[in-house]
């Protein structure tokens, strides 16, 4: 048997004829109001943001700063001026901190830049912190 229940704002409930499950013909009128028969509720969805993470640039006595200002523009996509200062932050504090980016972006850069120095055969190290 099937039994439908229709609802039309301007008509209230209608009165539905069912041939099935009783007398042909059979006159059935929903009941109650809408949203009696089936409540739907909108899930609570809470998002809350990713961790960051710093990456991190270290000095040595041997990698250029011209490669780490390279580096610095090509890969952390940093202008001229701001490459210089992180490179200057590298070579008096001992390391520098090159972006703050979700932990996918910031691995998939730390390694590149692995990539790229051992490539040049240079000893660059980075490093990927919780910010």
């Amino acid at each position: 048997m099937s039994i439908l229940s229709l609802y039309t704002e301007n008509t209230g409930p209608l009165t539905i004829t069912c041939g099935d499950g009783g007398k042909d013909g059979q006159q059935i009128t929903p009941r109650g109001t809408p949203g009696d028969d089936l409540m739907l509720a909108e899930p609570e969805v809470k998002t809350k943001r990713p961790p960051f993470f710093k990456v991190v640039l270290l000095n040595d006595d041997y990698t250029p700063m011209d490669f780490v200002v390279l580096i610095l523009k090509d890969v952390f996509h940093k202008n001229h001026e701001e490459a210089v200062t992180i490179m200057m932050d590298i070579h008096q504090k001992g390391e520098g901190v090159c972006g703050v980016y979700t932990w996918d972006v910031a691995e998939t850069k730390a390694e590149l830049v692995i990539t790229m120095s051992r490539r040049s055969e240079y000893p660059l190290q980075c490093r990927v912190e919780k910010s």
